[in-house]
């Protein structure tokens, strides 16, 4: 794919990488040490990642946030994955987010994700 940022990316970024993934820092990062951990081949959605890939983003988020424990000692880490435009992917190259949480980063982290949107109520009648 030569379009595709990820599949064109700049080895030097690399922090880390693995037979079947690599991760880069976010360049929009939502917190200090925002980082992605992107599969080296080119698919858009988690759900069509081998049994491999997975072990390997598996792997691969472990390595990275025991660096980031030492370099950035967060509180806390939020993972993420945009499954499809509707769920905020801009990007068609599967990738995972994983953020460092701070303390005082929001002044209520409770409810993590879910502070997202409104939440869903079932209309029952």
């Amino acid at each position: 794919m030569s379009e595709c940022i990820f599949c064109n990316y700049n080895k030097s970024e690399i922090i880390a990488e693995n037979k079947y993934t690599f991760a880069i820092l976010d360049h929009f990062p939502v917190n200090e040490g925002h980082c992605l951990i992107i599969p080296k081949r080119h698919f858009p959605n988690y759900f069509e990642a081998t049994e491999e890939e997975v072990k390997a983003i598996y792997s691969l988020l472990h390595e990275v946030k025991e660096i980031f424990d030492i370099q950035y000692e967060p509180a806390g880490y939020n993972i993420g994955i945009n499954i499809g435009a509707d769920a905020g992917q801009t990007i068609e190259h599967l990738h995972v987010h994983l953020i460092p949480r701070y303390v005082g980063d929001v002044s209520n982290p409770r409810g993590g994700v879910r502070n997202l949107k409104e939440a869903f109520v079932e209309y029952d009648g």
